[in-house]
């Protein structure tokens, strides 16, 4: 939260440190996060890498989203251990500086991943000549993730270039990045520009540019005279895809949003429920590699190949060679039908 005062904390702040539900709450979120969060995307990125391939645009970006779940996923003990700890950080400014800017860049780079798989979902179905070319190198999903990281970590330069600890000897505490002093930045107009920009930058814009791209698409898909179950079951999917953007994301940027204004303007305080809903986005890295990879049936046979599980028939087994029925798969083939109408 933004300190107002350039001095000691107030005693609403003072008491939200002190909420022992609250923090069990979060403790309890983060440690379900980070157990299915580390076998989830461990397994998807394993199947990503070694049981994938053409390596297409798709899956360029698929990799960089897991990639980032497992960067969340081993940054979140350490959030435990404070937790448990009352907010005493106690594994210096570095630490809490390069853990802070960890978490907080890739969750902002799911979310811009999750708007580029958006896009390149809405130029094949929408645009399937137009774009197919762009579409086909490697070299732009991989240049798009590069720049995806370099706009998440330019807006982060100035948490990078500062000490987030904060000593709170009421409490006999130092808090990590969950103080954030004044001083940081010229003046509370700075701090007020600032985070509306990061409000905007990484959340508004790409909410506009996914929730666009995965609308059409799903609107060309029930506008299309020849239905199949496949394009249903991708229809569906898309829907959910969005739906858990908006589920997860939303609430924690609108209350970190809501947050900033009450702290700056009204001096109160929403950080708590941002905080509780912080953690609540977390699992929606927990739920990628089931909403990519759960309607695949090749992706269970690999799993349960894996597992040394006999129990996958030759039916099944024949079956997942054969095609793959996740997400991407099934919009593929509604972007070759509208390709060839």
């Amino acid at each position: 939260m933004l300190n107002t005062s350039a001095h000691k904390l107030d005693n609403a702040t003072l008491s939200l440190f002190q909420q022992t539900t609250a923090t069990f709450t979060i403790s309890v979120i983060y440690t379900v996060v980070t157990v299915v969060n580390l076998v989830g995307n461990g397994l998807s990125m394993w199947l990503l890498l070694f049981h994938t391939s053409p390596k297409t645009l798709s899956i360029i970006f698929m990799i960089n989203l897991t990639m980032t779940d497992l960067a969340l996923g081993a940054a979140l003990p350490f959030q435990i251990v404070y937790q448990q700890q009352r907010y005493n950080w106690t594994l210096g400014p570095g630490m809490c500086g390069f853990l802070t800017i960890m978490f907080f860049s890739n969750m902002y780079c799911s979310i811009l991943t999750i708007m580029a798989i958006g896009v390149d979902r809405y130029l094949g179905i929408i645009w399937p000549m137009r774009f197919r070319e762009i579409r086909a190198k490697k070299r732009t999903a991989v240049l798009s993730c590069l720049l995806m990281w370099a706009v998440v970590l330019l807006v982060f330069y100035p948490l990078m270039t500062t000490d987030l600890t904060f000593h709170i000897p009421e409490l006999g505490i130092t808090t990590c990045f969950d103080v954030l002093k004044r001083d940081m930045l010229p003046s509370l107009a700075a701090w007020g520009a600032y985070l509306f920009a990061v409000f905007v930058v990484l959340f508004f814009l790409p909410l506009c540019v996914t929730t666009f791209c995965y609308v059409s698409v799903i609107r060309k898909l029930a506008r299309d005279s020849k239905k199949t179950a496949q394009k249903e079951r991708a229809k569906r999917l898309t829907a959910t895809v969005l739906l858990v953007f908006l589920l997860f994301f939303a609430p924690c940027n609108v209350l970190f949003l809501a947050h900033i204004v009450r702290r700056v303007f009204y001096k109160d305080s929403l950080y708590m429920a941002y905080k509780l809903s912080l953690s609540f986005s977390c699992l929606n890295s927990c739920l990628d590699p089931f909403i990519y990879y759960l309607a695949s049936r090749e992706f269970r046979h690999k799993l349960r190949q894996m597992l040394r599980l006999s129990s996958v028939s030759s039916t099944d087994s024949t079956r997942a060679a054969e095609r793959k029925d996740s997400l991407f798969s099934q919009l593929n083939d509604a972007q070759e039908t509208s390709a060839r109408c």
